[in-house]
Formats: structure tokens, C-alpha cells, sequence
């Protein structure tokens, strides 16, 4: 993933600094967490004074446009951010938990018969699709949280 940022950096005439390095390094050591911008600062803050609040978000922004991170809304309108792993030809969906917020990836795509049916119908070329399911977690049923009686 360094080598790709470096290359990508280097076809847009940029070069890889100190802070991108510590946002993508914080972001890979993460994996699969959805981190906003705020989080991110404040894990990166632990490791350098160096660095900003705005330099998170400009560093963050710059990454979703070389798309090696993606940037998705979960509902509450707070942008999170994921590494953008391109594991499979459409991107994953989430399952979010309107209790404790925790975000599920669930990647099975079984959109692909409806998203013909759409193109055709419509006469619309899809690029791609992205789903959110809001509900409740297995903890949180458990624990008998909002939400969990439906």
C-alpha cells in the first residue's frame, strides 16, 4: 500500500511527508475500522505534535482521491474512512448499529440481479452501489438495548 501512495503521489507531482505517512500508517494498523476524521487526529496526535486537525482532513480528502481510502456517511453525517481495499468488484455494504454505532462490513453482493433489472428498465448504466442496513447488533441484543425488540 506504501508503494502504491508513493507512486500515486509521485504521478501528481506530490511527495510523501512525514504526516501522510503517520495518517496511512495509522489507517493501515486500523484495518477495517470506519475512523472519522477526529479519530484519526487523535490517534496520530498520541504519536506527533506535528500535525493538524485541517492536515488530517486534507490528508485523508487527498487518499479518497488516489482511491486508497474510501469516504462514507453512516447515517449520522459524520464522513468515515476505510481503506479502500478493492477486494471485490463492488464496494461493501454496512450493517449499522443505531445502539452502540459499532459498523459491520458485510460483503456478499446480492444486488446484482435488482441492479440489471434497474439498468435495463431505466436504461442507466451503474458504475457501482453502496447499502447501509441501520438495526441492532448481536451485544446489544443481548443486552437488551434500544432496538434490539423488532
Amino acid at each position: 500500500m506504501e508503494e502504491k501512495l508513493k507512486t500515486a503521489l509521485h504521478e501528481k507531482g506530490l511527495r510523501l511527508t512525514p504526516q501522510r505517512q503517520i495518517v496511512l500508517e495509522a489507517m493501515l494498523n486500523l484495518g477495517e475500522s470506519h475512523l472519522t476524521a477526529d479519530q484519526v487526529y487523535s490517534l496520530v496526535k498520541t504519536q506527533t505534535n506535528d500535525i493538524s486537525l485541517a492536515t488530517i482532513y486534507r490528508t485523508l480528502e487527498l487518499f479518497v482521491e488516489m482511491n486508497l481510502l474510501r469516504r462514507f456517511d453512516s447515517g449520522d453525517g459524520v464522513a468515515r474512512y476505510e481503506i479502500d481495499s478493492q477486494k471485490s468488484e463492488h464496494y461493501h455494504h454496512h450493517l449499522i448499529c443505531l445502539s452502540c454505532g459499532s459498523i459491520i462490513e458485510f460483503n456478499d453482493d446480492l444486488l446484482d440481479e435488482l441492479e440489471t433489472k434497474i439498468s435495463k428498465k431505466a436504461g442507466f448504466k451503474i458504475a457501482d452501489h453502496c447499502l447501509r442496513f441501520f438495526g441492532c447488533c448481536k451485544e446489544c441484543q443481548k443486552k437488551g438495548k434500544p432496538g434490539s425488540s423488532q
